[in-house]
């Protein structure tokens, strides 16, 4: 995964070029859902893909991370009015031992 407008390959230090797009599924406060669409890019030297990440949400999770950091941060609790449906107690228990403030 790669920062928006990244041109440079991680790996190799080669070029990025466009090589297709994939939609993801994100989830918001009050359990509202929406897709997003990412950018894949190839290394022309190395030939591996790399999807752009975009600010608002961490790799491999699907809530937005404003959410994510108010449940690391104690901010929302499974009382939180907004969040009484979404993320379930079980989701927020993972994020508090798997902290993604510092995993990323």
């Amino acid at each position: 995964m790669v920062k928006i407008n990244t041109v440079i390959c991680p790996i190799c230090g080669g070029h990025l070029s466009g090589y297709d797009k994939v939609s993801r599924l994100v989830r918001y406060r009050r359990g509202a859902k929406g897709h997003i669409c990412l950018k894949r890019l190839q290394c022309i030297k190395c030939g591996r893909v790399h999807r752009e990440m975009l600010d608002s949400i961490y790799p491999h999770k699907h809530y937005t991370r404003d959410i994510i950091d108010g449940v690391v941060e104690g901010l929302i609790t499974p009382e939180t009015f907004g969040f009484e449906d979404y993320p379930c107690e079980l989701t927020m228990a993972k994020w508090l031992i798997n902290n993604p403030l510092t995993s990323f």
